[in-house]
């Protein structure tokens, strides 16, 4: 027997691994094997991808959407007076680089023609809700009427009042007003100055703007006391902690992550249960990779035996049979991670899968997937078929030539 050398040699391992990459007349399974164990890795790592893809562009769709009327940052009075121009003046000086808008706000009820629908009126400073709004700021940009009792509503809520732009509507308050010797609602007519499109049919049904000017007429609010603050940053969950600390104790302040935290949670929990589920196709499928392994263990032992005999080392024929496990799972990552960009760019670029507008925000499937995401199917994937490869390979690597050549 020739002397054994300590040392791999590369050239060799690499021969061996091509040849038994070659298609086998004699074991036909064993490359059948390998080549199902390639496709189910390929078709796990394209289904991961745009599963994540269409689950984070839709939690990404869903927050752009909620943006537009839930704010980054929300500071509320505990207190009448307690969001004041004082209040607003302190945290401007404090934080110059972010965006405010105070707001009134009130529950009404639409009418017109017959129609009627409940709605939450918004009474804002024109300008400054456009400078952190940017749906609100494209209907507005078109507003042409001057005087101060002017809405701008939904296109939604416009369809069912049958009120497009320049038409009136009459609003009903909770306030009363004297009529004779009896009260009834306070009621005022509406110029219809302006229509948004949220994305949202919810919102576009409830929400209306006016200004500030009117809300202080009809219902005698105090000018510079507001019922909200709405407060625009690129950075909430930082910011939020810095102005906590200059707000006095009569406010509280909400992000957008804690008005709607149970949406997002629930999504979140089910995007990473996805993940895992999905992630079972590859292990599935890994599993062909061990049997695909095994099988050529055990066909060809005796030219492991020929190979040990002829100087092959423990760790040349472990390295060849583990390497060849990674090739069979490389072409698969690399193939699948090919497939689902392809399939990626399809879906963002034609409009192959349509979904109903008013749900879900948007009328083509939104997908967006993250580097993170990324990483994460690779990494996991790769840890599957590493752990897939090891086995077979130390098998491979155990087989005694001596035993394996009297049995022959």
């Amino acid at each position: 027997m020739s002397t054994k050398h300590s040392t791999s040699d590369p050239r060799f391992v690499r021969r061996i691994i091509r040849h038994y990459l070659k298609y086998d007349r004699d074991n036909p399974f064993i490359f059948i094997s390998a080549l199902l164990a390639f496709l189910g890795i390929a078709a796990g790592v394209m289904v991961l991808m745009i599963a994540m893809g269409i689950m984070n562009g839709t939690q990404e769709e869903f927050k752009k959407k909620l943006f537009v009327m839930n704010y980054p940052l929300t500071v509320l009075p505990m207190r009448e007076n307690a969001v004041n121009q004082n209040l607003i003046s302190t945290l401007h000086k404090a934080f110059p680089h972010l965006k405010f808008s105070p707001y009134y706000t009130t529950q009404v009820i639409t009418r017109n023609n017959g129609a009627v629908q409940g709605s939450l009126l918004y009474g804002v400073d024109f300008h400054k809700e456009s400078a952190m709004n940017p749906v609100f700021k494209e209907a507005a940009d078109k507003s042409r009427y001057t005087g101060k009792f002017k809405t701008i509503i939904g296109d939604s809520l416009s369809f069912e009042m049958d009120a497009p732009k320049g038409h009136k509507v009459t609003l009903y308050f909770s306030e009363q007003q004297a009529i004779g010797f009896g009260t009834m609602p306070l009621q005022k007519r509406f110029v219809v100055d302006g229509t948004f499109h949220s994305g949202l049919k919810a919102y576009d049904k409830a929400i209306m703007y006016t200004t500030l000017e009117a809300f202080e007429t009809l219902l005698k609010r105090k000018p510079g006391i507001y019922d909200g603050l709405h407060i625009y940053t690129k950075h909430p969950r930082d910011d939020i902690k810095a102005i906590r600390k200059i707000l006095p104790k009569s406010t509280i302040i909400e992000g957008w992550w804690q008005q709607n935290g149970n949406f997002f949670s629930a999504m979140e929990m089910e995007k990473k249960a996805l993940f895992l589920v999905l992630l079972l196709i590859i292990l599935v499928a890994s599993l062909n990779i061990v049997s695909s392994l095994l099988m050529t263990v055990m066909s060809r032992r005796s030219e492991i035996a020929l190979m040990r005999t002829l100087g092959a080392t423990q760790k040349e024929i472990g390295s060849i049979f583990f390497r060849l496990g990674l090739a069979i799972g490389g072409a698969g990552i690399a193939a699948g991670t090919a497939v689902g960009a392809f399939g990626i760019w399809l879906l963002k670029t034609f409009d192959i899968i349509s979904i109903p507008e008013d749900v879900y925000g948007t009328s083509r499937l939104p997908v967006d997937l993250t580097m993170h995401d990324f990483v994460m199917i690779i990494l996991g994937t790769s840890v599957i078929i590493l752990l897939s490869a090891r086995y077979p390979a130390k098998k491979a690597a155990k087989t005694d030539p001596l035993k394996v050549l009297r049995n022959e």
